[in-house]
């Protein structure tokens, strides 16, 4: 199976696994879910670029200033569902790409890619994260 090229800004089936999790010993993310690609590395040295992913939750987060909600538009756009989400920037994982949580976004589909963030959303996604990780509020699970 041929996966896409990352991009950031792109919403990609995914099998989060969250710190408390990984802190526990799981190996694997719970369920599949929405995550959006926040950053794409590539270098020289490695075939396969390093992805950066945040979550995304119906979950109302306890501290809203560590998540952004998806506006409606933005989330009929990618073909999620109608309840509110919200993209979590307080966790990410990191893996080199496609690795091995990439999932289709429904048994019944060969796509793992939902679509992609509109730029505005996205740059508020971007500075939010870097202004968490300067804060060190942010907490990272390798997944490789």
């Amino acid at each position: 199976m041929s996966f896409p090229a990352p991009a950031a800004g792109t919403v990609i089936a995914y099998s989060f696994l969250w710190q408390n999790e990984a802190q526990a010993g799981h190996l694997e993310g719970r369920k599949r879910r929405p995550c959006a690609v926040l950053v794409v590395v590539t270098t020289t040295e490695s075939r396969n670029p390093e992805v950066v992913v945040a979550p995304i939750t119906h979950r109302q987060p306890e501290f809203d200033d560590g998540a952004v909600e998806i506006p409606p538009r933005v989330r009929l756009h990618l073909g999620l569902d109608g309840e509110r989400s919200w993209v979590v920037l307080t966790q990410f994982n990191h893996f080199t790409w496609p690795g091995f949580d990439l999932r289709s976004i429904s048994p019944a589909s060969q796509e793992h890619v939902y679509g992609m963030l509109p730029p505005a959303f996205f740059n508020r996604l971007i500075e939010k994260f870097n202004e968490l990780r300067r804060q060190r509020r942010v907490a990272a699970v390798s997944r490789d």
